[in-house]
């Protein structure tokens, strides 16, 4: 069996620590949650884009990288996002089913991994079984997108596919681009600085300095608007002033610095007043003062001060920039985005009983699990009349899973510094590294896919197109799934596992027998919570081969042979209308 090679968990750090000092380049997401809205409580009603008073929600042109039938989108509670729903309609033919079928993917992942191809998509395959299918695509996935007006929804969903698709041809070799191009690149993009170059003449912008420290000082003042708790703020502060410290380090003017850094974070850490703003721009202006008389009159002069300035406050009001618009975690998508995305369904296809089928791959089947708890607790009825789940579950604790080794990273202090992860930067940067010589990172494709299962140009497909960007708020929630007790809600008290025996839902779960990162003992673990009667467990794989890693289950070239059959008997056998 394939086992992580030492070096894993070293690589794994090194490129978060690169993922730190690369998130400022990511896919920008333009508008924030007004904070007044975020914490209203209105009873939820789905709502629906209109170019018209028809109230259509389906997209009048599909973007390339969307292969369903049509492209929905659904607003959720508490949210400007607009949810992307995949649907696929059943042909003429197929056998008529009474529940439609919603499927929920991993983490940091979009709708491509159910559709690499016309001969290997789980969601084609399902429609052709009689089953309308959706996907959804949670917030930040795919897309996904924040902008509300009809036809802003189908220029972003365009412009999404087409970053999607060039990121993916670009990191494949198949689109070149010079590294000076690169540059220019980044340049022209980039907001503009404080500093603005003349010949060899550097005009020093103290205004807009001062005006930019002032701004991000308030910001750390009002804790984000409320994103920050007082004490992350006052981390977040310390760290800009140390960032800002090291510029002066052992030099005249480090004694001035620390006296302003000490009056700063005193009236960060106040109450807000009435002269606040003043007394702030008051000590940012003393501090530029401070890092002009650096730049004319410490000997020897401190070189380029200005910029190295003006880059580390960029920075971080980058960083703040991430924290707000990547403010989510697992309960977020519980709570919010998969019931909009039920209801939604629900709405469009009408069944009988009212009830859908579900399946979830990784963390789409934890939701489902979650799902069920929650209902089992309130003891409400679920809206599901089936579930599967495909590499799951609620408690890794007594699993050899890969991603243990990430527990170290998720902590409140690392989701400050990088509060988000590029999943699909650092895939698609190593990719080249795991399938062409010397293969130094070639382990990593045995997280994804076990020899030989899947096509390679499949799984570069799959790597390269099929992953998002990840909030740390959301990776430190799921790693309480390593921890005792298993996966918890975001206060920490309520253990979802503890709930699933009451479920009265039926549930088959299915592992892959070289699965590193959902093994089969973490999956075993979970389906012995379940009563006996109404749960179903199923292990792919053979001693002799072949075998089933995390997205074999899914995408694998057997799996419309082993996997997909026993998934349509399953759900054929609970397809009966109340």
């Amino acid at each position: 069996m394939s086992t992580m090679p030492p070096q894993f968990p070293l690589e794994i750090r090194s490129a978060l620590r690169w993922a730190s000092s690369t998130v400022y380049f990511l896919r920008p997401i333009t508008t924030v949650v007004p904070p007044s809205f975020r914490h209203r409580t209105t009873l939820f009603r789905p709502r629906c884009f209109s170019s018209s008073s028809s109230s259509s929600v389906k997209l009048p042109t599909k973007p390339p990288l969307c292969t369903a039938d049509e492209l929905h989108y659904v607003s959720v509670p508490n949210s400007d996002w607009r949810l992307a729903l995949w649907r696929y309609l059943p042909p003429p033919q197929a056998p008529t089913r009474n529940h439609p079928l919603l499927l929920l993917s991993g983490v940091g992942t979009n709708a491509i991994g159910y559709d690499l191809s016309p001969g290997c998509s789980f969601a084609r395959h399902m429609s052709s079984q009689g089953f309308e299918t959706w996907i959804l695509e949670v917030r930040g996935a795919g897309l996904s997108t924040r902008v509300s007006d009809l036809k802003d929804v189908e220029e972003s969903a365009h412009e999404l596919s087409n970053q999607i698709e060039s990121t993916a041809r670009a990191a494949a070799g198949k689109e070149t681009c010079s590294d000076e191009k690169q540059a220019t690149d980044i340049v022209e993009s980039a907001p503009a600085s404080d500093v603005s170059v003349v010949g060899e003449t550097t005009a020093w912008d103290e205004s807009q300095l001062v005006s930019r420290l002032t701004s991000t000082f308030m910001r750390l003042s009002e804790r984000l608007s409320g994103f920050l708790s007082e004490g992350q703020s006052v981390f977040m502060s310390a760290k800009l002033f140390d960032k800002i410290a090291m510029l002066v380090d052992d030099t005249q003017l480090y004694e001035r610095f620390n006296e302003i850094r000490s009056k700063l974070l005193s009236l960060i850490e106040s109450k807000q007043n009435s002269g606040l703003v003043n007394q702030i721009r008051e000590l940012a202006q003393r501090l530029v003062n401070l890092f002009d008389d650096g730049q004319k009159s410490v000997s020897p002069p401190l070189i380029d001060l200005h910029e190295r300035l003006t880059t580390t406050i960029e920075d971080f009001q980058n960083q703040l920039d991430l924290i707000v618009k990547y403010d989510w975690d697992f309960d977020h998508y519980l709570e919010e985005d998969v019931p909009a995305a039920i209801e939604y369904v629900r709405a469009q296809t009408k069944p009988k009983d009212g009830k859908l089928f579900a399946i979830g791959h990784s963390m789409g089947g934890i939701l489902l699990y979650a799902m069920l708890s929650r209902c089992s607790f309130e003891g409400r009825e679920p809206s599901v009349a089936a579930v599967a789940t495909l590499a799951s579950s609620v408690d890794y604790t007594t699993s050899d899973s890969a991603l243990k080794l990430l527990i170290p990273l998720a902590n409140p202090a690392e989701a400050l510094s990088v509060p988000v992860v590029p999943l699909g930067a650092l895939l698609a940067a190593a990719f080249p590294l795991s399938t062409r010589p010397p293969y130094v990172l070639s382990w990593l494709n045995d997280l994804i896919s076990s020899t030989d299962m899947m096509h390679p140009e499949l799984l570069e497909k799959l790597v390269l197109n099929n992953f998002c960007t990840i909030p740390a708020k959301l990776l430190i929630q799921l790693t309480t799934a390593f921890r005792e007790g298993g996966l918890r809600d975001r206060s920490g008290k309520f253990y979802y596992k503890d709930h699933l025996p009451g479920t009265s839902v039926p549930v088959l779960a299915l592992a892959g027998d070289r699965d590193l990162i959902c093994p089969p003992a973490a999956v075993e673990d979970t389906v012995k919570l379940f009563p006996d009667n109404l749960v179903t467990y199923k292990l792919l794989g053979e001693p002799e081969g072949p075998h089933y890693a995390h997205y074999d289950l899914v995408g694998g070239r057997l799996a419309v042979e082993q996997v997909y059959p026993c998934i349509t008997e399953f759900l054929s056998h609970h397809d009966s209308a109340a």
